[in-house]
């Protein structure tokens, strides 16, 4: 396939252009994924028995291949990073599709193995690829778009899910097969259809730390960690404590996605009008809230209407995380993107590595102190989010940072 420079790809048919691209793979990705999420709890606990300490191993085991993500560095000396993307993309979509196939613990931790290889991977690259592609200028409402669009994918597949679980008795196995073939055979098409696109700035092949990016490292750690527990503890909690049968947790999941489709681009233009520090304080200021009532739900026997509606305003919230992604394009050095995407993805779950089994532990003797645990992280989030400077620059990147021109590293 023949490579193409960004600025002439405006010269092709529109449906072979970049964002088509960004789009397909925003699309393709949460047809596993997402999929693969709203069955996970139901599956592991009615086919294999897992309790808390099995689901929190299970997280910590498919967090591995995100701590590991700064090996994409290695492997872009090789291969184009949009090959990379699309390969991973493929394998996510496989790994997905065979998940049922495999019933017991070791078998749904390997195959959690291979597909979270698929999908950080994949992450870390379309990140890099996302960030190449836009304009500073138009990046937040075009992110916010993108998102859109990969809730409007799931918003079909979890709607036939919930119509059609009982009503025709769907199997695990039949829902993971054609979700992970959707998934994978986007890719193939895309990984043939498309040139290969090249940026206007060569992206560094070495591993990129910089002293200038460390509210930024900080940061990806924050959310790493406080994220890890929302996404292995909130949902379980659906199930374990309200006893949500599939269609239930697929209800739910489908609330969030048209939440998403319609509040996305809104949070897009958002953060494009405040600016990132007040998204992100206001982000972070509503997951310390929402957390802290999350824990009231255990230390106080809060019902299962409260736990449903922060479930769905949670996402809401984790939307502006978008602000995070623009905060650091309008910082970097262009050839830095791909480089420290992979390193914040590393960054990102060291947290989640540890965390979920641990938690899993703690979890068995006071699940309302687990989320006590994420509000703190919050907090600390909401800290750092106040460091960031109103018009982040080279030369400005935090609050303590003067306007002056970057010096040569």
């Amino acid at each position: 396939m023949h490579t193409i420079p960004l600025r002439e790809a405006h010269r092709l048919p529109r449906w072979r252009q970049p964002m088509v691209l960004l789009f397909l793979m925003a699309v393709a990705m949460p047809l596993a994924f997402a999929t693969w999420t709203a069955l996970l709890n139901n599956f592991v606990i009615e086919v294999a028995g897992f309790d808390g300490q099995d689901i929190g191993w299970l997280h910590t085991v498919r967090e591995v291949p995100g701590f590991l993500a700064v090996g994409v560095i290695a492997l872009i000396i090789f291969i184009r990073e949009q090959v990379l993307g699309l390969i991973s993309l493929a394998l996510l979509g496989v790994a997905t599709a065979l998940t049922a196939q495999f019933p017991s613990m070791g078998g749904i931790l390997t195959i959690t193995m291979l597909s979270s290889i698929g999908f950080h991977y994949f992450e870390t690259v379309n990140q890099s690829l996302q960030l190449q592609f836009l304009k500073i200028e138009r990046a937040p409402q075009m992110l916010g778009w993108l998102l859109a669009a990969g809730s409007a994918s799931t918003l079909v597949a979890y709607g036939v899910i919930m119509l059609t679980w009982e009503a025709i008795s769907l199997s695990y196995a039949t829902v993971y097969w054609v979700s992970g073939g959707l998934c994978a055979a986007i890719a193939l098409f895309c990984l043939v259809a498309f040139p290969r696109f090249e940026g206007e700035h060569r992206q560094n092949t070495r591993l990129v730390l910089r002293r200038r990016y460390w509210l930024y490292y900080a940061l990806q750690f924050f959310a790493g960690a406080r994220r890890q527990i929302f996404v292995v503890f909130a949902g379980f909690m659906m199930v374990e404590r309200f006893g949500f049968d599939v269609h239930e947790v697929t209800a739910l999941f489908l609330i969030n996605l048209v939440a998403n489709m319609i509040f996305a681009p809104l949070m897009g233009r958002l953060v494009g009008k405040w600016g990132e520090r007040n998204a992100l304080v206001f982000e972070y200021t509503g997951l310390v809230a929402v957390f802290s009532l999350y824990g009231g739900i255990y230390w106080f026997g809060w019902g299962v209407v409260l736990a449903s509606a922060l479930y769905v305003i949670d996402h809401l919230f984790f939307a502006l995380a978008l602000a995070l992604k623009t905060y650091f394009q309008k910082i970097a050095d262009p050839a830095d993107i791909a480089p420290t995407a992979a390193v914040a993805f590393t960054i990102n779950h060291i947290a989640a590595v540890f965390l979920p089994a641990l938690l899993g532990y703690l979890w068995v003797i006071s699940p309302g102190a687990v989320f006590t645990l994420a509000a703190g992280i919050a907090c600390g989030s909401l800290c750092l989010a106040l460091l960031i400077p109103r018009h982040p620059a080279p030369g400005n990147e935090t609050r303590f940072s003067a306007a002056l021109p970057l010096p040569a590293e």
